[in-house]
């Protein structure tokens, strides 16, 4: 259950069409300074990556108006079983309170430090084509606790582009910038990984269909939604070979309706 807000009382919170970029960030900077609190470098990598689900969740309950809610109701909207979730939260130290639940705002706070996110974090973004035009033009990132500080492409046609307020640049230097994101084609993104580390980057979002070699001490996230679409494919195969494929038609936003996917 989830308890309508004003009905218990508030706690506190807790104290290119060219995109062959191969840009520099200048000197290497120092680590983004993080908010004064109780440090989780042993967290399991699962519980890690299931966070920001609940942290979404979490929003989802404050915007509706919310001050608590059931773990069952969160792990629901998380998409995870609540057993879970419950040792997930333990981890942090937040058990809630039985026949309440979780403090939806104490949690946020709990969780946005444990992720780094009671700082805004700085991002470069290298390679301004189609696919990095649309991640720089995305709002979300600022909701979810990011910020585009630094957009980079080698190509002369884009550099002094603006997009959503940023100026393209061919290198940018004096950035406290520990995060980047790599949207360029495979050809580039294993200089452009080098080129990062060099600058003392330790975070790189890689949208570049390819493993990249980094040193230790540099985290990577592959995006392949190529990948996904594969994997997706296979289940499609599977649920034609077991008769389980739907036979609705697919009705699109115009109300033209179709037995497939409309051209």
């Amino acid at each position: 259950m989830t308890q309508p807000r004003g009905q218990q009382p508030a706690q506190p919170r807790p104290a290119s069409t060219h995109d062959d970029a191969r840009p520099s960030l200048g000197a290497p900077s120092p680590a983004l300074e993080q908010a004064d609190g109780e440090e989780f470098t042993d967290l399991p990598e699962a519980t890690v990556a299931r966070l920001p689900e609940y942290l979404r969740a979490l929003h989802t309950f404050a915007e509706a108006g919310h001050d608590t809610v059931s773990s069952d109701a969160l792990a629901v909207a998380a998409g995870v079983n609540s057993a879970k979730l419950r040792k997930d939260l333990s981890h942090l130290g937040s058990y809630g309170t039985r026949g309440v639940g979780y403090d939806v705002a104490v949690l946020v706070g709990q969780i946005q430090s444990v992720l780094g996110l009671t700082v805004r974090q700085a991002v470069a973004l290298v390679g301004v084509g189609n696919l990095g035009h649309a991640l720089a033009g995305y709002a979300g990132f600022t909701s979810r606790g990011f910020r585009f500080a630094a957009l980079l492409d080698a190509d002369p046609s884009r550099v002094g582009e603006r997009i959503n307020g940023l100026i393209v640049h061919t290198v940018v230097r004096d950035h406290r910038i520990n995060i980047a994101v790599i949207a360029t084609p495979v050809r580039a993104a294993q200089e452009v990984a080098d080129r990062l580390v060099a600058a003392g980057v330790t975070s790189i979002l890689n949208f570049a269909p390819c493993v990249l070699s980094v040193p230790d001490g540099v985290d990577v996230r592959k995006v392949d939604l190529a990948v996904e679409l594969q994997i997706l494919s296979f289940h499609e195969r599977r649920k034609a070979l077991t008769g389980a494929t739907g036979a609705n038609p697919i009705v699109v936003p115009n109300g033209r309706t179709g037995p497939g996917v409309p051209r």
